[in-house]
């Protein structure tokens, strides 16, 4: 393994990576009890630190290598790598790419390429893309620059570990890195256990694409059949047969987490630098948490490798939707009521101080209406307590903050026609986003009237958009109007809207 130690130590990166910078997370420091440093390769000029292991392999072929031109697989950062180092090195490159990979790394691999580089997207993950590049590149005598199993590319990932134990020698508790297929733990690991051996280097993956994770505890390379994609940067089948080697004997453990708990990272590193990292680039995040919460650290080192931040704008919907959840800050539940006038209110005062992120309801029994909402939390225990809460109050109670068909689906279904329902109205409201907007609501309106619909999700702006469906007789038009006069919030009418007759009405 010393020859690693001495790859590093001769790895040409500065020639277009930067020295990036080690940067506390004071935020996420406090919550957690311990030091934060991000290690932000998020910095480097294509937003990756790829460019470190794709520069320093290109840069050791000959010049008859370089003339015939070079071709890689990737899903998308690497891709970016090599499409600048061949832009820098006057040399041709063929990226094959995912289908799957998300089009804001496509565009970038363009234009860092420029005129340098020919982009083929083909399968569905970086496996398949990888097998095609290989026969390609074979057929047309290009040489192939693997995203991580090659001792050059591991070589130049580790110029990472050179770098943060440069800018902290004093101690650390433990370096987390990302993996994929281990070109960037097996770099770092390399370095570190052979300079400061007593630092942790530790992995993380997602659940659902634990490659590593499953090939340590059998000691052996394991496939596997299919990868998870919302961390398309780690969506790798099967480990490099050396990064594994190193990994191996260096590695001190890797850790698993799931979506959530990514969402909740990126959210923490934005909160910190006001930066936005890409699933892949904040499972290291998500990874130091859960280890120190594990182990109940406190007034560790622990150093997170920020690893890329080349995320699709469309994700980022999904992500603040779920951070929440990772986190463990928001509660989903499901609660039934009794379908009468008054229970609405009754059971929203039960909620109390507690900020609402989501609250749907449509009649659909006589006597029982089933409730769906979120509601913001301290941890999971404070949830706990809030269940018992109601339940006291007689009102059932399903906990489905853990149920993943509730998260991605049923949220976004309930309600549909509701046709024993007469006299019903439909209002669309801003209500201003504070604590007892809504029971101002309830409080304001007649006693009478009964709630038939109701659909509200936080969105983080300054007013809560509102759907309302009340069962208002014609002879209280005129004390409706006055209702919706006194309480000020802005409104339209919808009950002429053709959606709301096609699927509510």
């Amino acid at each position: 393994m010393n020859q690693y130690l001495k790859r590093i130590l001769n790895a040409r990166v500065y020639d277009v990576a930067l020295e990036t910078p080690l940067e506390p997370a004071p935020s996420l420091s406090a919550r957690l009890g311990n030091r934060v440093l991000f290690k932000r390769e998020d910095m480097q000029p294509v937003f990756s630190f790829k460019l470190r292991g794709a520069y320093n392999k290109m840069a050791q072929l000959s010049a008859e290598q370089l003339k015939r031109g070079v071709i890689a697989a990737s899903a998308g950062n690497h891709a970016q790598g090599v499409a600048l180092s061949a832009h820098r090195m006057g040399c041709k490159a063929t990226i094959v790419m995912p289908t799957t990979t998300p089009q804001v790394k496509i565009e970038a691999v363009r234009h860092f390429g420029q005129r340098a580089v020919q982009i083929v997207l083909h399968g569905d993950s970086y496996s398949d893309a990888y097998q095609y590049a290989q026969a390609l590149g074979e057929k047309s005598g290009l040489t192939f620059v693997h995203p991580f199993d090659d001792p050059d590319v591991i070589a130049g990932q580790g110029t990472i570990a050179m770098e943060i134990l440069r800018q902290h020698p004093g101690p650390i508790h433990a370096i987390f890195c990302a993996i994929g297929g281990g070109g960037l733990i097996a770099g770092v690991a390399a370095y570190v256990k052979q300079v400061r051996p007593e630092i942790k280097v530790i992995g993380v993956q997602t659940t659902d694409s634990d490659a590593m994770y499953r090939s340590l505890k059998a000691r052996r390379r394991v496939q596997l059949a299919d990868v998870g994609l919302f961390s398309d940067g780690t969506a790798v089948k099967q480990v490099g047969e050396e990064t594994f080697r190193i990994c191996k004997k260096f590695v001190d453990e890797v850790v698993l987490v799931d979506t959530d708990a990514v969402c909740a990272a990126i959210k923490d590193v934005f909160q910190d630098t006001r930066s936005i990292l890409e699933p892949a680039g904040a499972l290291a995040v998500a990874g130091a948490k859960l280890y120190a919460k594990r182990e109940q650290l406190k007034g560790e080192t622990l150093i997170p490798v920020a690893c890329g931040a080349n995320m699709n704008f469309d994700r980022l919907r999904f992500v603040a939707e779920r951070a929440e959840i990772g986190e463990q800050r928001e509660a989903l539940l499901a609660v039934t009521i009794p379908e009468t006038p008054g229970s609405f209110r009754k059971f929203c005062a039960l909620i109390g101080k507690r900020n609402i992120t989501e609250f749907n309801y449509r009649y659909a029994d006589p006597k029982e209406a089933q409730v769906f909402v979120g509601v913001q939390v301290r941890d999971p225990s404070e949830t706990g307590k809030f269940v018992k809460s109601l339940e006291k109050h007689q009102l059932r109670t399903l906990d489905l903050t853990e149920n993943e068909m509730a998260k991605l689906h049923l949220r976004h279904l309930v309600g549909g026609r509701a046709p024993e329902v007469r006299d019903e109205i439909l209002f669309r409201f801003e209500f201003p986003e504070r604590p007892g907007a809504l029971m101002n609501f309830l409080n304001s309106m007649n006693h009478n009237w009964n709630i038939s619909l109701f659909h509200y999700r936080n969105q983080g702006a300054d007013y809560g958009r509102v759907l309302v469906g009340m069962q208002v007789p014609h002879h209280d038009k005129h004390a409706l109007n006055v209702f919706l006069d006194t309480l000020g919030y802005p409104y339209w009418d919808e009950s002429a809207n053709p959606a709301y007759r096609l699927f509510l009405g």
